[in-house]
């Protein structure tokens, strides 16, 4: 009997010894430690000023969608609980972000660094309370970013901004937050989306280029695919410059490239594809050794079921991305750590319990949520000898594609939507985002509704087939239906996004 609860301790310290000798033989000669990159995007950061291409921000009225301080200050809280995953609570050494709120307050030109300074001492979240003065209404998000993150812990980040071009057409920007040396930096205009950030960075006695992305939305859009194939040739032509300078160059591209890693077999129609065939993200890690291609797209380096950072229209999706150079793969000095990359999921801060989707920023009370992305992170270390090639996993096809997940939703454990005339403010704004059972009277109409108990929610439904099938359903009929809970423009309603979720169970 002492033997039997001795012996689970015994291996548990074994196995935590050997891990611990691993990471010291890899940092033995060189003297760097592992660090992790991230890409994230944050999902609309933004400041407090309500001046912005975007209505859905407002800080005056009453309404449940006022955007407040503490609002704010929950949003930042949970961003670094979210980073916090990463490096043993200390937070990844470059974070590639996106959708940090552009600044369209002229005079409010602070930067991180002195607004740090002018803040030292005080907690970002006592800062963030009831009505603030002219000056910190107008301070932009990237100050309140760098200070929250300093006060969780989160320290010693220095930020690079992406370029604005045009105010009247930019709400939002790229960013790149590293500890690392910075060597230089440079701003890449591209057309109808975000500028790309490069910036070099030094690690060890190695040099890596990391390029911040935000490529031009819809992704599943075949109009819209020229504008990513234009903001692909931006950053192709600015890595060919960097290899052909330095054939085994360091080179880390990242963010949301609006597209999916099987961009081409996930949507036959797309002949071309800015991903797959301007970028060159690939995932065969033999053609880097051979020389048929010099970059790698990590998702390659997950099965298929794992390959998610992202939920729409009742699909997963893959935009963000992390794609490195054969540089990260050879086996030689700074290196991608091999089986690190994956998505940050964490049910009950950044996702949803059931299903596990993406826990999007909900403005709707006291708000909740993070981002309707997950963030993606990877493992990079020096060698100090030759070590073996990082990438050893097969090539999968692309076509595989990703799973949907309606498919697989199990009714019994979602929620009624009965239920949400006795939640409170803050419990429906955690709600936002969730699927809910719908047991109520359609309504129909031009602009579909369901009365759920005493109360009507509009029913929206982006795929035309979909709501024709839904229109069919004769007014005053019971159904029972599932629908994801939305706050929009004022209101709560449900969205179907699935055949499956009116199929009757």
């Amino acid at each position: 009997m002492i033997l039997k609860k001795i012996l689970p301790s015994i291996l548990f310290l074994t196995a935590l010894l050997s891990l611990t000798a691993v990471h010291a033989e890899e940092k033995k000669g060189s003297g760097a430690r592992p660090f992790t990159v991230m890409a994230y995007n944050v999902e609309n950061l933004f400041d407090l000023d309500a001046v912005s291409l975007y209505d859905d921000f407002p800080v005056t009225g009453s309404g449940p969608e006022r955007w407040t301080p503490e609002k704010l200050a929950g949003k930042l809280e949970r961003i670094a609980k979210v980073l916090k995953t990463a490096e043993s609570g200390r937070g990844p050494d470059i974070l590639i972000l996106d959708e940090l709120e552009a600044d369209h307050t002229p005079d409010s030109t602070i930067s991180a660094e002195d607004f740090l300074a002018a803040h030292k001492g005080q907690n970002y979240h006592d800062i963030l309370k009831g009505e603030l003065s002219a000056e910190l209404v107008g301070t932009p998000i990237e100050a309140w970013l760098i200070k929250a993150l300093e006060d969780e812990g989160l320290t010693g980040y220095k930020i690079v901004l992406g370029d604005i071009v045009d105010l009247k057409q930019e709400a939002i920007h790229c960013a790149i937050l590293t500890r690392l040396p910075i060597k230089s930096t440079h701003q890449h205009h591209v057309t109808a989306a975000r500028t790309i950030v490069e910036a070099e960075l030094q690690v060890g006695g190695e040099t890596v280029f990391v390029f911040a992305n935000h490529w031009k939305s819809g992704a599943g859009n075949a109009q819209t695919e020229p504008t990513r194939i234009q903001n692909a040739g931006v950053a192709r032509t600015r890595i060919d410059e960097i290899l052909k300078a330095d054939p085994n160059a360091n080179i880390i591209l990242g963010g949301d490239l609006n597209s999916h890693y099987n961009q081409k077999q996930r949507y036959p129609y797309m002949l071309k594809t800015g991903i797959q065939d301007t970028l060159g993200s690939q995932g065969d890690a033999g053609k880097l050794v051979s020389g048929g291609a010099d970059l790698y797209n990590l998702w390659y380096d997950v099965a298929p079921a794992e390959r998610r950072s992202d939920e729409f229209q009742g699909e997963w999706g893959t935009l963000m991305h992390l794609v490195i150079s054969r540089g990260l793969a050879d086996g030689k000095g700074l290196d991608y750590v091999g089986g690190s990359f994956s998505a940050v999921v964490i049910p009950g801060l950044n996702a949803h319990t059931y299903p596990v989707v993406p826990w999007r920023l909900s403005n709707f009370g006291p708000g909740a949520g993070v981002s309707d992305h997950f963030p993606v992170q990877a493992d990079f270390i020096i060698h100090d000898s030759a070590a073996s090639l990082p990438l050893s996993r097969p090539e999968i096809s692309p076509a595989e594609g990703l799973p949907a997940f309606p498919s697989e939703l199990d009714r019994g454990r979602l929620q009624s939507a009965k239920s949400l005339s006795t939640l409170s403010s803050e419990q429906i704004s955690q709600s936002i985002g969730e699927l809910f059972l719908l047991e109520g009277i359609y309504d129909g109409g031009s602009k579909p509704s369901i009365t759920i108990g005493t109360t009507r929610y509009p029913v929206y439904v982006p795929n035309p087939k979909l709501l024709q099938a839904i229109k069919a359903t004769k007014k005053g009929e019971t159904v029972k239906w599932v629908g994801q809970l939305n706050f929009y423009k004022g209101h709560l309603e449900f969205a179907i996004s699935s055949i499956d979720w009116i199929k009757p169970h």
